[in-house]
């Protein structure tokens, strides 16, 4: 039997790279994994990505190509959001589709769940309640995309997998001090702040809401978990209609404590504050990830170990 030739869309980005290392950590030889550039393939343009998998016939695929960005950057672009991950993500999965490519798992996002969805959110908590507005955007390309991979699988018998992960971090991470998720923020800000000798920190919000992290390549390996999960196995803990599984690291911190561990991996001795006026997002995101431990799978890498590498990662340059 021929190697797997896989196909992971996304492999600059943070999830990406880790699924890469994760997947040669399986075994899997460098040239069985097929990569493209944004510049080299345009996921948005669908007759790009149609030449693409007539041209290197992907057996299997790990869709981890999106844009992303935290509350500011969904909040003041949510068209962008909306209109590029849509289209990524129809492109992909249906030309999986049309060129026979069976397999195929969709990272998406805790986003998808109700602002108030009952804690930890289950994945049956799905479509029962208005989503966070900061991020709605967002949240709909990524609801579209499992529902993506449900329709092809009930329509066509296709095996297409999808995981929601919870707050990511580590190496790859966009560390801009805008446009960044909270923990790349912070750890740059903090970082500057020693360099600098500033007195005090500013966070964005009150500090009180309560959010669940998980280290990029504990997602990383929950994603090649799930894909090699056998089809029987996979479906029996799930429903056609209700297919996604959650990966979380099953524990919380409000921002406030995190800022101060941050703070302490960082080595910053000056005052934390918080600017009341900015925006929270939703008071809590704890993911139920019982299904996936239950499956056999439980994340390596605690949360301030986590933080030093990805520390570590920002130093060295590697964003």
């Amino acid at each position: 039997m021929s190697p797997e030739r896989i196909f992971v869309a996304g492999h600059r980005g943070m999830v990406g790279s880790a699924i890469v290392r994760a997947l040669q950590t399986h075994g899997v030889r460098s040239q069985d994994i097929v990569t493209r550039t944004h510049a080299e393939l345009d996921l948005t343009n669908q007759a790009a990505v149609q030449d693409f998998f007539a041209q290197e016939k992907p057996t299997q695929v790990y869709l981890a190509a999106a844009k992303v960005g935290g509350i500011h950057a969904n909040n003041t672009y949510p068209a962008d959001f909306i209109y590029q991950n849509l289209m990524m993500q129809a492109n992909v999965i249906h030309a999986a589709h049309t060129h026979g490519v069976q397999k195929l798992l969709f990272l998406g996002s805790s986003c998808i769940y109700p602002r108030l969805a009952p804690q930890p959110m289950a994945e049956n908590a799905l479509l029962t309640g208005p989503l966070e507005p900061t991020n709605e955007s967002y949240a709909i390309a990524k609801i579209a995309g499992i529902k993506l991979c449900e329709s092809y699988n009930r329509q066509y018998g296709r095996d297409y997998r999808s995981v929601m992960p919870t707050n990511l971090y580590g190496p790859g991470d966009n560390f801009h001090p805008e446009n960044s998720h909270v923990i790349p923020a912070l750890i740059r800000r903090f970082h500057e702040a020693k360099v600098s000798n500033a007195q005090e920190v500013v966070i964005w919000g009150t500090g009180t809401p309560r959010r669940e992290f998980l280290y990029v390549d504990d997602m990383a390996t929950a994603s090649v978990f799930v894909m090699q999960l056998p089809t029987d196995v996979y479906q029996e803990h799930t429903q056609p209609i209700q297919s996604h599984i959650n990966v979380g690291s099953g524990s919380e911190v409000t921002i406030a404590e995190l800022a101060q561990a941050v703070s302490v991996v960082v080595s910053y001795k000056g005052r934390i504050t918080f600017d009341t006026t900015k925006l929270d997002g939703a008071p809590r995101k704890l993911m139920d990830s019982r299904l996936l431990k239950k499956l056999g799978w439980q994340p390596k890498v605690t949360l301030i170990r986590g933080l030093q590498l990805a520390y570590e990662a920002m130093l060295l340059g590697v964003v």
